[in-house]
C-alpha cells in the first residue's frame, strides 16, 4: 500500500457528483490523530457528503481516501468500521425497545453457548460507559433514556469497536446546556486517549470550545483550514458564506397592533391552564427548558393535539380547531420542530411541498393554474434562497437546512396570518439564520403575527418582541423585550 503523511485521515482531490450538483469538488483535507477538527460551512456546502465518503456510505465519484497509510478509491461502511471509522449522526441509530447494553453490541452480541450472555455485555458495556465518565444502567431500555443518554450510548457503540476516528454531526443540537458541557467532556476524554474526533456544528462558539483546528467548506469546495486558536468568529463566517455579516437581529421599525389570538386556560394532557395573547405585527417567544410544554402548547393551537379544555380566539371570536386543515382554514401555519417528520414529504418534489398546503388557491376551477404555480415557486426559492438544482428535485436530497427552508416557504405561500415557528433555525447555518431572521421581521412588519419557540438564548433574547416563560406546562412569567434578559428568562423558566 502506498503510504502517506503524518495524517490518520486524508481526502485527496474528492469528488462526488449527483444529476445536476457537484456536491463535492476536488476536496483535499487532512486530519492528525487525536485532534479535535472542526468542520463548518453553510448547508449545501457538502459537510453530509464529506461524512458519507468517509463513513463509506456513498462512493465518491473521483479521487482517494488515505486511512492511516492505506489509499482506498472508496470505503464501504463495514469496512470503515473495521478499519475504526465510527460516527454519531443526527438521527440516532438505536433500537428503542433493547437495552443500552444490546444496542452497544448489537450485532456483534456475547453468547455462552447457544445463548446471549447477557452478564457479560452488562459488564463491559457498564465499563465502557464508564470510561466516557457518564452513569447509565446498561440494562435500562433506549426508550427510557433521554435524548444525551441516547446519545451517549451511541457514542459507547461506537467506541466498543475501538474506534480511532470518530464523527459527530451536528450533537449539541437536541442537547440542553448542561447536557452540552457533559457531551464536551466526553469528547475530551477521548482526544485524551488519542482518537481523532470530526466534529460538525453549525453553533460557532462551539467551535471555539472544543477544537483545536477547523476546516471551512462552501458550496462543495474545501475554503481552508485554520488553527481554532489563531482565528475568530467574524473570519470563520466571512469563509463560510463569501461576504461580511453585519446586525444579526434585525430592529423592529413599526408598533404592534390589536390583540390578533388569545389562548385562554388552555389544557391537555401536557399543559394546564396555558393563557396569553398575540398581537398583530409581534413576534411572541416561548421560552422554557426542554419539556416544559411549549411545543405542545403550539401543537394544541394548530389542532395537532386534542385540547380537553379551554379557548382560542382569533380577531376576537372563539374558534374550534380540532385538525390542522381548519388551522390552516383560520390562517395558521406551524414551522414544526421535527421537519423531517411533520415538516417535509420526503419523497416529494421542492415544488409539490411548497404548494401542498395552498393547492385550493392554485386551482379555482378544479385544475392546477401550472403558471401560477412555477411563478409562487419560483418566488418563494429565490426568497428564501433554497439551493436545488431543479423544483423537481427530492426533498429528501436536499440538506437539512435547505428542507427546513421547504418548510418555511410552504407556510408562507399559504398567506398565514399567524405563523408559529418552532425552533426555526435549528441546523441552519449562519448566514441562513440571518436570513430567516431579516425575513420573519420583515413578516412581521407586514402585519403577520408569529409564535417562536428558541432553545437558543440569543435568538429568543434577539428575536422577540415579547416573551412568555414556561415550566412544566404552565406559563410562569412574562417578560418585555426591553425586561428580557438571559438570567431573568431562565430564572422563570427554572421556577425559582
Amino acid at each position: 500500500m502506498e503510504q502517506t503523511n503524518q495524517y490518520i485521515l486524508e481526502l485527496r482531490d474528492i469528488v462526488k457528483l449527483y444529476p445536476g450538483v457537484v456536491a463535492m469538488d476536488k476536496v483535499s483535507l487532512g486530519f492528525y490523530p487525536g485532534e479535535i477538527h472542526g468542520i463548518v460551512g453553510e448547508n449545501g456546502a457538502g459537510k453530509s457528503t464529506l461524512i458519507k465518503c468517509i463513513t463509506g456510505c456513498i462512493e465518491p465519484t473521483e479521487g482517494e481516501i488515505v486511512f492511516k497509510g492505506d489509499v482506498y478509491k472508496s470505503l464501504s461502511p463495514i469496512h470503515a468500521i473495521e478499519k475504526g471509522i465510527g460516527a454519531v449522526y443526527q438521527e440516532f441509530n438505536l433500537v428503542p425497545f433493547l437495552s443500552a447494553a444490546e444496542n452497544i453490541f448489537y450485532g456483534r452480541e456475547k453468547k455462552k453457548g447457544l445463548f446471549l450472555d447477557y452478564e457479560t455485555m452488562n459488564k463491559e458495556a457498564e465499563a465502557i460507559i464508564r470510561e466516557l465518565g457518564v452513569t447509565i444502567d446498561p440494562r435500562s431500555r433506549i426508550k427510557d433514556l433521554t435524548v444525551a443518554y441516547q446519545q451517549m450510548v451511541e457514542i459507547a457503540k461506537t467506541v466498543s469497536r475501538d474506534v480511532k476516528f470518530l464523527i459527530l454531526d451536528e450533537p449539541s443540537a437536541p442537547l440542553t446546556a448542561p447536557e452540552i458541557e457533559a457531551m464536551f467532556g466526553v469528547v475530551r476524554r477521548l482526544k485524551a486517549r488519542g482518537v481523532t474526533v470530526l466534529y460538525i456544528s453549525h453553533r460557532i462558539e462551539e467551535i471555539f470550545q472544543l477544537t483545536d483546528r477547523v476546516s471551512v467548506m462552501r458550496d462543495g469546495q474545501y475554503i481552508r483550514t485554520l488553527n481554532t486558536s489563531e482565528t475568530n468568529p467574524n473570519e470563520l463566517i466571512r469563509l463560510m458564506v463569501g461576504r461580511e455579516l453585519t446586525g444579526t437581529y434585525p430592529e423592529r421599525k413599526t408598533e404592534t397592533g390589536p390583540v390578533v389570538l388569545e389562548v385562554k386556560n388552555l389544557r391537555n394532557n401536557y399543559i394546564k391552564n396555558v393563557s396569553f395573547t398575540l398581537k398583530k405585527g409581534e413576534i411572541l417567544g416561548l421560552g422554557g427548558l426542554v419539556g416544559a410544554g411549549r411545543t405542545e402548547t403550539v401543537r394544541a393551537i394548530f389542532g395537532a393535539d386534542a385540547i380537553n379544555a379551554g379557548e382560542v380566539s382569533i380577531g376576537g371570536k372563539p374558534v374550534h380547531i380540532k385538525n390542522p386543515k381548519e388551522a390552516i382554514k383560520y390562517r395558521i401555519g406551524l414551522i414544526p420542530e421535527d421537519r423531517k417528520r411533520h415538516g417535509v414529504l420526503l419523497g416529494l418534489s421542492v415544488k409539490n411541498n411548497i404548494t401542498f398546503a395552498c393547492l385550493p388557491n392554485l386551482s379555482p376551477r378544479q385544475w392546477v393554474d401550472n403558471r401560477k404555480e412555477d411563478a409562487m415557486v419560483g418566488e418563494e426559492i429565490d426568497k428564501l434562497r433554497i439551493k436545488t438544482p431543479t423544483v423537481q428535485q427530492l426533498v429528501k436530497n436536499l440538506s437539512g437546512g435547505n428542507q427546513q427552508k421547504v418548510v418555511l416557504a410552504k407556510w408562507l405561500a399559504t398567506k398565514c396570518d399567524v405563523l408559529i415557528f418552532d425552533e426555526p433555525t435549528r441546523g441552519i447555518d449562519v448566514g441562513a439564520k440571518q436570513e430567516i431572521y431579516k425575513l420573519m421581521r420583515a413578516l412581521a412588519e407586514e402585519g403577520k403575527s408569529i409564535i417562536m419557540i428558541s432553545s437558543e438564548m440569543p435568538e429568543l433574547l434577539g428575536m422577540s418582541d415579547r416573551i412568555v416563560v414556561m415550566h412544566e406546562g404552565r406559563i410562569v412569567g412574562e417578560l418585555d423585550a426591553k425586561q428580557a434578559t438571559q438570567d431573568a428568562v431562565l430564572t422563570m423558566a427554572s421556577n425559582l
